[in-house]
């Protein structure tokens, strides 16, 4: 009983301190996400009135989200971006994980922690690395053999690649942690039975992986198309949303549209997290 009294205080103060955790980490979100409906030309109190302006207007001073055309590029891009990185991420992930859960080759410690480095580099170190190194290459290609490669200057192809060079890290990681639980007597027995080894991956091995596969291409597309740091170093005409929506900020101020943005990207992010988690449910249920 002297026990469980002397608990009790630390078991009220570590439930405080979660609680307040959750608020600390909610509250920014709430507050973007109530002001997105506010009748008033400024992101603050006093609230003004309920209002769907900020969605679907099509005149200023409230010119709506979906009638911004700048931000509406920048969704478009960041889209484009965050697919192609999401595609080659899981793609050179799922090779990564076969890699490293059955491959056996020198120094193979070595080169998994190499692997995983990337994911500890700073974001603004990884783009401006990328960047000279793309730069330098461009420049020493054209003055020596007149050769002008435009994938290497800033655009979305630099873009790509800088994101890709970390997430598929996590992607890696994340679909090497389904790969370790796999029972390879079920490929074993398949093979005893006539089947080829490409129809025993097709059939049996990725669709084990399919839902960590799925989580990861989730995970590394929600990844890209919030990225910053490394995107702002990379980027050229074509700038994604992250990028338009600090450029709007730089030069005009937040405005009630951003927090319009703001909350259409935590819905999208939430539907596509709830996604992840039912197909990943549904597979271990079967």
């Amino acid at each position: 009983m002297l026990a469980q009294d002397k608990a009790t205080p630390f078991l009220w103060g570590y439930r405080l301190y979660v609680a307040a955790f959750f608020v600390f980490l909610a509250a920014p979100l709430v507050a973007a996400s109530i002001f997105a409906f506010n009748d008033s030309v400024f992101p603050a109190l006093p609230w003004q009135g309920f209002t769907l302006d900020w969605f679907f207007n099509d005149s200023e001073p409230k010119l709506g989200m979906f009638h911004d055309r700048r931000l509406l590029r920048g969704i478009y891009y960041s889209f484009v971006i965050a697919a192609f990185v999401s595609t080659l991420s899981v793609t050179v992930g799922t090779t990564n994980a076969f890699l490293f859960v059955r491959g056996q080759f020198p120094a193979k410690n070595f080169f998994y922690i190499l692997m995983i480095v990337p994911l500890v580099i700073p974001g603004v170190i990884l783009g401006i690395s990328i960047l000279v190194l793309a730069s330098n290459t461009a420049n020493f290609l054209e003055n020596r053999f007149d050769m002008e490669l435009e994938l290497l200057r800033p655009g979305i192809f630099l873009v790509v690649m800088g994101q890709f060079s970390f997430i598929t890290t996590i992607t890696s990681l994340v679909i090497t942690a389904r790969l370790k639980k796999f029972d390879e007597s079920m490929e074993e027995a398949a093979l005893n039975l006539g089947a080829s080894r490409a129809r025993v991956l097709r059939t049996i091995t990725l669709p084990f992986l399919r839902p960590a596969m799925i989580a990861a291409g989730i995970v590394a597309f929600l990844v890209s198309f919030e990225n910053f740091n490394t995107t702002l170093f990379l980027v050229g005409s074509e700038a994604p949303l992250t990028i338009t929506m600090y450029d709007r900020v730089a030069k005009v101020g937040s405005t009630p549209v951003l927090n319009a943005v703001s909350f259409a990207l935590i819905i999208g992010s939430g539907l596509l997290a709830l996604v992840s988690i039912l197909v990943q449910r549904d597979k271990t249920v079967r």
